[in-house]
């Protein structure tokens, strides 16, 4: 992978996919900035990578706040002079799974801003800078729930309809600027969301396996793979794509 040197925010970098893709990028020299809502998780991780000889700094923000997006990548710059790659992974999920006439307003409120919104304001200031530095390379972490149906998660299918959406629309504006915006749409994976579905409802782990051919959920560091592979220059004719991780789920 051809990453050393180059300037990466990952946010939502604390745990799952986040982190996995900050450590593996990491391990291959790039300088990895950590952000999280969670301080202490994105310390965490980021010690964790300079303890493993990497180079990283934690940076706490909330996506879903404007003012907190510009501080993250306006600080990089000015640290560091440059963002080459900004990967925008946080995400959340609804607190409720109902049908859509059923739907909170505040999960609706609450998903939006983060998955939806946040991935606007990363990629508008990010472009800002990758414009005036005439290079750049956005990945968008979207889902299967943003390329077929997704029952009672109307929020969540919505926000990553959108992202792939908006990736799609940015590559096309952005092509000629030297700039690669593309997504990645894990199926099933094991993170925190998972985590609290499964706990919510103990027998949907089989309901779930059912789905995928592979019989089994997606590891964080699987989908970390294409991630780095995207944020390297192994990729560099590949814009407005969307990549599919997801154990053959989307076969069916």
């Amino acid at each position: 992978m051809q990453l050393e040197n180059k300037v990466v925010i990952i946010t939502g970098a604390g745990s799952g996919i986040g982190a996995a893709t900050a450590i593996l990028l990491a391990k291959h020299k790039a300088l990895v900035i950590v952000s999280d809502i969670n301080s202490e998780n994105a310390e965490k991780v980021a010690d964790a990578i300079k303890k493993a000889g990497g180079k990283a700094i934690a940076f706490q923000a909330d996506v879903s706040r404007f003012e907190e997006v510009e501080s993250l990548i306006r600080s990089t710059i000015k640290e560091h002079g440059t963002l080459d790659v900004m990967v925008n992974n946080a995400g959340i999920g609804g607190k409720n799974l109902k049908k859509t006439a059923e739907h909170t307003l505040e999960d609706w409120d609450n998903v939006i801003a983060v998955n939806q919104t946040g991935v606007f304001y990363c990629m508008k200031v990010a472009l800002q800078q990758m414009m005036k530095q005439g290079h750049g390379n956005i990945i968008n972490i979207a889902s299967l729930a943003g390329l077929k149906p997704s029952g009672n998660n109307l929020s969540y299918s919505a926000s990553k309809f959108a992202v792939v959406g908006m990736t799609k629309s940015a590559a096309l504006e952005y092509g000629r600027k030297n700039i690669r915006i593309n997504a990645v749409c894990p199926g099933y994976t094991h993170s925190s969301l998972l985590d609290k579905l499964l706990a919510g409802r103990p027998d949907m782990e089989e309901t779930l396996k059912r789905l995928i051919p592979m019989d089994r959920f997606g590891e964080p560091d699987e989908i970390a793979e294409a991630v780095a592979w995207l944020a390297s220059d192994n990729s560099k004719y590949m814009t407005g794509q969307t990549l599919i991780l997801d154990g053959g789920t989307s076969l069916q």
